[in-house]
């Protein structure tokens, strides 16, 4: 082997070391991550739509197709954190944000608790949201 094409051969690697170094530091940690409620104060009452936003802190940008797998709601905010709700999925309107129907009986302090996995990053994203259940 000469001396140019060892030298060609190590910037090569140093060339594919460095992209694989890039790319592994381009992955976000999963605090990088939070819910947001679309809106805080929720007209109170059966059929009540809770929206939150998932987003990339960084970027301010929405994250789509997350799996959400654990969701609560109660009245903690108001000191009745056995008081829940019945929460059920809803098909999203738009790209990173997910929707929820449940029945805030009561107005006053509600607990939005989320736990979900994001496509392509490791870890649980776990937020608690409070709102507002208005008459």
């Amino acid at each position: 082997m000469t001396t140019s094409s060892m030298k060609r051969a190590a910037a090569a690697a140093l060339v594919a070391a460095l992209s694989v170094a890039a790319l592994s530091s381009a992955r976000a940690d999963i605090t990088d991550y939070e819910f947001r409620l679309v809106q805080t104060d929720i007209k109170q009452g059966n059929g009540a739509i809770v929206a939150v936003r998932l987003v990339d802190k960084r970027s301010g940008k929405a994250v789509p197709d997350a799996v959400i797998f654990a969701t609560r709601i109660d009245m903690a905010p108001d000191g009745m954190e056995t008081m829940a709700a019945p929460i059920e999925a809803l098909p999203s309107t738009e790209p990173g944000v997910y929707r929820f129907k449940t029945n805030l009986m009561m107005a006053g302090g509600w607990r939005l608790s989320l736990g979900a996995k994001i496509q392509g990053e490791t870890g649980t994203i776990e937020n608690k949201l409070v709102l507002k259940a208005v008459p």
